[in-house]
């Protein structure tokens, strides 16, 4: 796959293109559309080595086509591209609610037909980015793709219908999270650590966090009880309740 024609240029892509970036992978071309010309020109000052395609269609002729918008523009997006795809192509969706039953009702008899749903820490090479293929799918050209998405981070293989659970539960978590380990960040920088102390220090407690809590074969509750002191008891079912109601909520609203 030494081709990508990407279908939109919003955040995701710059993502792709800054873990590629970050692992020195190169290609023969890659050729961006979007329809502001802003975000395509913000891109290509920051990526060079991108080409700004002038239409829909010049970014279909690639190894590989990515689809990059969000989801009320995914319809019609399918609906100019479908006569022009070629069959040897590969198709990587990255728009929820969108299930590869559906992308292929849309496509035709292409067969190579992929969904991811990439995560922000993918821009550090550390994303959790799930992805399913149509059954379908060509055995080598699974095995490239698979190869080339790895610098991404994490990427496991899942059945379609998950796609929509790793989108609430890993790439929109970062921002459960961010406003939290930042608050925790000031507050130590105001009890007298320096930026870097801070960084290291909240960055291994929450490695460590997720070992003792997910690898250290004990129950919750012993996790729980190693600690004698928690100041945000008070609040622990209130932040619950909010999970419940908020996390519910968007994954019935994406959900396939």
């Amino acid at each position: 796959m030494k081709t990508i024609g990407i279908i939109g240029g919003g955040r995701i892509t710059r993502i792709l293109l800054q873990a590629f970036k970050n692992a020195h992978v190169t290609f023969d071309s890659i050729r961006i559309y979007d329809i502001e010309e802003k975000v395509l020109t913000s891109l290509n000052a920051r990526f060079p080595q991108i080409q700004i395609a002038g239409n829909l269609l010049e970014v279909i002729h690639a190894d590989l086509v990515i689809l990059a918008v969000h989801p009320p523009v995914v319809m019609e997006t399918l609906e100019k591209i479908k006569a022009k795809l070629k069959g040897n192509t590969v198709f990587l969706s990255l728009a929820p609610k969108f299930g590869i039953a559906k992308l292929e009702s849309i496509l035709g008899d292409l067969p190579n037909i992929a969904r991811m749903n990439p995560s922000a820490a993918a821009i550090v090479n550390k994303g959790v980015n799930p992805v399913a293929f149509s059954v379908t799918f060509d055995k080598t050209l699974k095995e490239s793709l698979t190869d080339l998405l790895k610098p991404l981070g994490y990427l496991p293989e899942v059945t379609d219908s998950k796609i929509e659970a790793y989108a609430v539960i890993s790439a929109m978590g970062h921002t459960y999270f961010n406003f939290q380990l930042q608050k925790l960040k000031e507050l130590a920088v105001a009890f007298g650590m320096n930026e870097e102390e801070a960084a290291t220090a909240i960055s291994k407690m929450l490695a460590g966090t997720t070992e003792t809590l997910f690898n250290a074969g004990m129950t919750y509750q012993e996790v729980n009880d190693l600690v004698p002191v928690k100041p945000m008891s008070e609040v622990e079912e209130i932040i619950k309740g909010y999970y419940d109601k908020y996390l519910t909520e968007i994954y019935n609203k994406i959900k396939i």
